[in-house]
Order: C-alpha cells, then sequence, then structure tokens
C-alpha cells in the first residue's frame, strides 16, 4: 500500500510539473516573439546599437539598476534618453513578457 501511494505521489508531481511547465514555455515564446518584433533593432543578442555600454546583458542591467523585472517594465513603458516608450504601442501583458524574456536571457547569458 505504502508503495501505491508513492507511485501515485510521483505520477501527480509529474503532472503537475508538465501541466504548469508548459505556459513558462509559452510565455518565453510570446515574449521572444515581442522582443524581436520591436526590440531586436537595437537589442539583438542583448547588445545595445545606439548606446554600447548600456547592453541587456546581466552586468549591465545589475549597473543600471534595471534588473528587476519592474525595471524593465518602466524602462519599457516609459523609456528613457534614447530608448522610445512602448507603453502606448505595447500592453501591459506583452511589456511584462518582454520584461521576463530579457531578464531569462540576461541570466542565461544571451546564449539563446
Amino acid at each position: 500500500m505504502k508503495r501505491i501511494f508513492s507511485i501515485l505521489a510521483i505520477a501527480l508531481t509529474m503532472l503537475v510539473s508538465l501541466t504548469f511547465g508548459q505556459p513558462a514555455f509559452a510565455e518565453v515564446s510570446a515574449g521572444a516573439k515581442i522582443f524581436n518584433n520591436n526590440c531586436a533593432q537595437c537589442h539583438a543578442g542583448g547588445r545595445n546599437n545606439v548606446v554600447a555600454a548600456k547592453t541587456l546583458k546581466l552586468d549591465a542591467l545589475e549597473k543600471y539598476g534595471k534588473n528587476t523585472v519592474a525595471a524593465i517594465e518602466l524602462q519599457v513603458t516609459k523609456g528613457k534618453g534614447a530608448m522610445p516608450a512602448f507603453g502606448k504601442k505595447l500592453s501591459a501583458d506583452e511589456i511584462t513578457l518582454v520584461a521576463n524574456y530579457v531578464l531569462d536571457q540576461a541570466n542565461a547569458g544571451w546564449a539563446k
């Protein structure tokens, strides 16, 4: 009986992992699409083609205080300096998706 409960617990854990793991992939894909359509002209591969020092690499995000989803959302929404505001072009949900994508890519070293 104890073994049956163990097997059921493992099966349930796997089911939950598969069920809740998929939206994360979908969100990354959606964030990547938004990034490629709106940001990649200046920020392809995490670079910055306008202000070279202000890349989307983790060390630069940390240096400039942009290493949280909220900070990236604010930057994307309002813009600053040479970066235009996207708050009227993208929805709040799209901005959140792209902010999560940028932070995920920065944490992964923009290797993907």
